[in-house]
């Protein structure tokens, strides 16, 4: 079977998806009039100024409360599937909430918790260090690393980790 392609292919108009409101590829190429031009300086100005006062119109806030809001419910969905012993579709739903939201350190420890459940102590010790690099005060992310370490087989890391892990866990108590 031969396959050819055609030479004078139909063209198809592409429109663009975007949150963001009035980007350059959303207009025509048309050239503008002084008039427009000044219309959308003065729309611009108002709208910079609308934003410094209400901030939660930001389409950027907006897709960033969304994406949280979505990632959240993903992780859920990873819990529960933890619960039930489906480490592996856990783990899916756990990397797609991150996809979202990449600095959260509880998804990162989660992560490496399940990699450790399945055998995978070098990805472990990778998940359990970016939770540690994200909230270095939290003990139980350093805890997690203790025992990816230990399963990777660094020893003297493992003493530091639980050290840490301890240290905030006594400066948590007094305090």
């Amino acid at each position: 079977m031969k396959l050819t392609w055609n030479k004078n292919p139909k063209k198809r108009s592409r429109v663009a998806l975007s949150n963001f409101p009035d980007l350059p590829f959303e207009k025509d190429d048309a050239p503008e009039s002084q008039s427009h031009r000044q219309f959308r300086e003065d729309d611009i100005g108002r709208r910079q100024t609308t934003d410094q006062l209400d901030s939660s119109d930001h389409p950027r806030e907006k897709f960033d409360l969304e994406a949280k809001h979505l990632a959240e419910a993903i992780r859920a969905q990873g819990d529960k599937l933890a619960e039930e012993g489906k480490y592996q579709e856990a783990l899916g739903k756990w990397e797609a909430a991150l996809n979202l939201v990449p600095e959260d350190a509880v998804l990162h420890e989660q992560k490496a918790q399940v990699l450790l459940e399945l055998g995978d102590a070098w990805k472990a010790l990778k998940a359990a260090t970016r939770a540690t690099e994200i909230d270095p005060s939290w003990a139980e992310a350093w805890t997690t690393l203790g025992r990816a370490q230990l399963n990777f087989g660094e020893p003297h890391s493992v003493i530091r980790s639980f050290e840490s892990a301890l240290s905030i866990t006594v400066s948590s108590t007094t305090n």
